[in-house]
């Protein structure tokens, strides 16, 4: 199947190719810092992905040969009024919230520097996978402020209250080997689209109504006492028990062959 390519904006490309979408940060001059035009665009791309049927896992990826993302545009942002700022921050936030809210598995492929903003939006994916070159950390309380595009809510979630606490206040940089042994990144690779894009294809495979389902179940349940969190559970599982993916699942089971997911 081939593969077919959006752009949203200059800074920003949707690459599609057997059902997995690459969401690539292209703006490699600025080592991937995000604007305001590039988050109006990562969050154009995330709308369109959201829309999108086809789409069964989004993988997250960067252009830059040194920098998954290095986070705000601290030389726009440094330009501001207070009152600019203030007007920017909708935009700001609908970028990470944007990553976040998709609805199918996202992976992050993290190679070089993801730095505050550039960490957060690796955060707001399912998995995150990187290479020898990362390295990760919010260094926000670094240069007075906090971060802001997720990270005090979403770290805490991934590897514990006092851990985050720990890295968050100290702002330090996190390499790849103690990011895996943190549990910052979930998988180390060679090369970490490659294997970013392997992940996701088998994820793929899978019946889309399911994965969805999954996802939403796992996220709406986080954080909820367990007797509420299987209420969650029973009604995602109530929103896929008489899909045509689930009779599809069952016939290719019985039939011993690969199914054909109608995706409803």
């Amino acid at each position: 199947m081939s593969e077919s390519e959006q752009r949203f904006g200059e800074f920003v490309a949707v690459r599609t190719r057997q059902h997995v979408a690459e969401l690539v940060l292209d703006r490699p001059k600025a080592m991937n810092a995000v604007s305001t035009e590039m988050a109006r665009s990562i969050a154009a791309a995330c709308h369109a992905l959201a829309g999108d049927p086809d789409v069964r896992v989004t993988v997250l990826t960067s252009t830059h040969d040194r920098a998954f993302c290095v986070g705000a545009d601290l030389k726009e942002r440094n330009s501001f009024s207070d009152a600019e700022l203030v007007r920017q921050r909708p935009t700001a936030r609908a970028a990470y919230t944007g990553v976040l809210e998709l609805p199918m598995p996202t992976v992050a492929a993290v190679h070089g520097f993801a730095l505050g903003g550039g960490f957060e939006l690796a955060l707001a994916c399912d998995l995150i996978v990187a290479d020898a070159t990362a390295v990760v950390g919010l260094p926000e309380v670094s240069v007075g402020v906090i971060p802001g595009g997720g990270g005090t809510q979403l770290l805490p979630r991934r590897v514990g209250a006092a851990r985050a606490a720990e890295l968050v206040f100290t702002a330090r940089r996190v390499e790849a080997a103690e990011a895996r042994e943190l549990g910052l990144v979930d998988r180390l690779a060679d090369d970490a689209r490659t294997e970013a894009l392997a992940l996701a294809a088998r994820i793929a495979a899978n019946s889309p109504v399911g994965l969805r389902a999954a996802k939403r179940a796992m996220r709406l349940g986080q954080g909820l006492d367990l007797r509420a969190g299987l209420e969650v559970e029973d009604a995602a599982w109530r929103s896929v028990a008489f899909s045509g993916d689930r009779a599809e699942g069952v016939a290719a089971f019985n039939e011993k062959r690969k199914p054909h997911w109608p995706g409803e």
